[in-house]
């Protein structure tokens, strides 16, 4: 029954010679947070999970992009802002209308804004981006089976982000118009931001669209002037 007695003695022995040489270095024994939780680089812990969602969007824009403008990036402030703005509350923020001539980086820096917010790492994030005139050909009468072209146009109405380029280049026409409309007031009416652009002044859209289309337009926009030579040629 002594041998019990003897490792206990020991064992406080040990301890007062360990605590002794601790006070005499001036160490704090003070417990702290024991570290339980997940590290950056494991599942669990927000820095993981933020780079999880970077890289799912970037490969949904990179899939969606023109490879022309699959590294766009743009230093406009105003296209900035509302990059960070659509980043932060998708459902409060405008849509986004860039005008001017052609070749003056509409197009690179309406692409540079929504890569942007794929950067951002958004819990939710879908893109598709088009010309109108190709637009146009996708959901045409003709263009695959009725049925089809409908989803189509339920998808890009309802997509979370849309980019619709050269705003006014296709021919118009009262199918035209009605196919504008039905994308424009949907997105407008369920706050869904649309980046446009387009060689058309804002004051000379309703001379292009019908007017229902260019008053939801002027409402629903945020709106920036590119101007300058044609980058294309020079």
């Amino acid at each position: 029954m002594s041998e019990p007695t003897t490792l206990t003695t020991r064992g406080g022995d040990l301890f007062a010679r360990l605590s002794r040489i601790i006070a005499e270095r001036g160490e704090d024994t003070t417990p702290g947070a024991v570290a339980d939780g997940p590290s950056p680089d494991e599942p669990g812990h927000p820095e993981y999970h933020h780079r999880q969602r970077v890289l799912s969007a970037l490969g949904r824009f990179d899939a969606a992009c023109p490879p022309r403008y699959t590294g766009a990036t743009t230093d406009h402030p105003g296209v900035l802002a509302w990059a960070d703005q659509v980043a932060a509350s998708p459902t409060t923020a405008p849509s986004l209308l860039l005008w001017g001539n052609t070749g003056t980086g509409k197009t690179h820096a309406a692409y540079a804004a929504i890569r942007r917010i794929a950067l951002s790492g958004p819990h939710r994030f879908g893109f598709i981006g088009s010309t109108f005139p190709d637009l146009f050909a996708a959901l045409r009468p003709g263009a695959g089976d009725g049925l089809e072209r409908e989803r189509r146009m339920r998808r890009i109405m309802t997509i979370p982000l849309l980019l619709l380029d050269d705003l006014g280049t296709a021919s118009d026409s009262v199918w035209t118009e009605e196919i504008t409309y039905r994308i424009v007031n949907h997105r407008d009416t369920h706050m869904l931001p649309t980046v446009f652009t387009s060689n058309i002044p804002p004051g000379g859209l309703a001379q292009v669209c019908d007017d229902r289309i260019a008053s939801r337009l002027l409402g629903m926009t945020v709106r920036y002037h590119f101007d300058g030579p044609d980058r294309r040629t020079t």
